[in-house]
């Protein structure tokens, strides 16, 4: 396990909690009541030559790298995002420590246990940048060199760290292959981008409504493997510039467009074609949902004349059966898990290692933002939900609940 230096000025937040008091099971990782806890998003380390080693050699001048201009000024450079400049940003504390973990798969088994996690959902990081590209082909060969290196890397490990096959959703028959390919190597699920042509919106691109993703849809609901959205995975989310900027685009153009392949599943009809598709947001909080499902609603009932086709169910029953968006704290989004039915469609993440996260103090986060919800709640949120979506084993210590439901019961 890393070293965890005490907490700096800017981080002694993280240490806030009311307690548990009045909670039979716990969040801490040496409680022997644990909950069962899995962070369904977590990202990898992938080596900084990964693409630029394994990739055709007619791709390497298209693959995200590091610029210099004439002033001597570096600039991040990726096809679909605009050039950003590299800033000499001094890291220190918990935040330096964050950009040097989970680097190796013991090194995040240890490191996750002492946060209390027990299986972890794997995304890229580096990587991210995999989808932001108009040439979905171009995509697709990223992709797979991606997939083959996290199965290289996590395959032993795949019961406790589980990466996601990531897959370019526009190429629509390699896509196809791609997720037969990485369902017969024993991935736990798919990551595809929120949009599937990269870019800016536009009404001519193809996105997931139209009828010509059944095949993918097809082919996904015959493997049973849920299907993921990631923040900043349709378009370019470094939109702003200047004041403010950091806290715009992560708020608006990071997590709130991972709402519309949500919408474009359960309004659709997709999930009457696939009823047993599971899919999901990744990242973006769950302080939105009862509100975005409730918005369908609306807007099915009081649209009805424009709307098509008409579906057997409401838009908000489909994501309540088929649906899931994890979070790392949003109290708002639990408070309202209950009286909205959504407990069952929520997931935790500690978003280990980034900043983003909770990781190495989610046990504090967990007391601070689920003080409302009673242990069966908690303990589906923070790891049987996920369980049952990904297919984790729960090791035996965890399988009685049943002083958990006696509480829950007797009020």
């Amino acid at each position: 396990m890393s070293t965890i230096p005490a907490p700096d000025e800017q981080n002694a937040w993280r240490l806030d909690t009311p307690g548990s008091a009045n909670w039979i099971r716990s969040a801490r990782p040496d409680s022997p009541n644990k909950f069962f806890m899995v962070s369904t998003d977590g990202h990898v380390q992938e080596p900084s030559d990964l693409w630029a080693t394994r990739m055709d050699k007619k791709y390497r001048e298209r693959l995200p790298g590091v610029v210099v201009d004439p002033k001597g000024d570096k600039f991040q450079k990726t096809e679909g995002f605009r050039p950003v400049r590299i800033r000499n940003i001094a890291f220190s504390g918990e935040d330096m420590l964050r950009n040097k973990s989970g680097y190796t798969p013991a090194e995040r088994i240890a490191d996750l246990a002492a946060d209390g996690v027990d299986a972890e959902i794997l995304f890229p990081n580096k990587g991210l940048t995999i989808w932001a590209t108009p040439d979905a082909k171009f995509s697709q060969e990223m992709c797979k060199v991606y997939n083959d290196w996290a199965w290289e890397t996590f395959a032993e490990v795949n019961d406790v760290l589980s990466p996601m096959a990531c897959i370019a959703a526009a190429d629509i028959n390699g896509a196809i292959t791609e997720v037969e390919r990485s369902a017969m190597r024993g991935f736990r699920g798919l990551a595809l981008p929120c949009k599937p042509v990269w870019g800016a919106p536009n009404h001519e691109d193809l996105n997931y409504n139209l009828p010509e993703f059944d095949p993918l849809w097809a082919t996904i609901h015959e493997t049973g493997l849920p299907v993921t959205f990631h923040v900043s995975t349709g378009r370019d989310p470094r939109t702003s510039r200047g004041n403010g900027g950091a806290v715009i685009n992560y708020a608006v153009h990071s997590l709130a467009p991972t709402m519309e392949p949500i919408a474009n599943l359960c309004a659709s009809g997709v999930l009457e074609r696939f009823p047993g598709l599971k899919f999901g947001s990744v990242e973006a909080g769950i302080g939105w949902v009862a509100w975005a499902i409730l918005a369908m609603d609306e807007a099915y009932r009081k649209h009805h004349m424009f709307v098509r086709p008409k579906l057997a169910m409401l838009p908000s029953e489909y994501f309540k059966r088929n649906g899931f968006a994890t979070f790392q704290e949003d109290k708002a989004g639990l408070d309202l898990a209950r009286e909205h039915g959504l407990v069952d469609n929520f997931m935790w993440a500690n978003d280990y290692p980034h900043h983003e996260g909770t990781w190495p103090h989610s046990a504090a986060a967990i007391e601070r933002t689920m003080g409302k919800l009673d242990d069966l709640e908690r303990a589906r949120i923070l790891g049987l939900n996920a369980a049952r979506v990904f297919g984790f084993s729960i090791p035996s210590r965890y399988h009685d609940y049943d002083d958990v439901r006696a509480q829950v019961e007797n009020g």
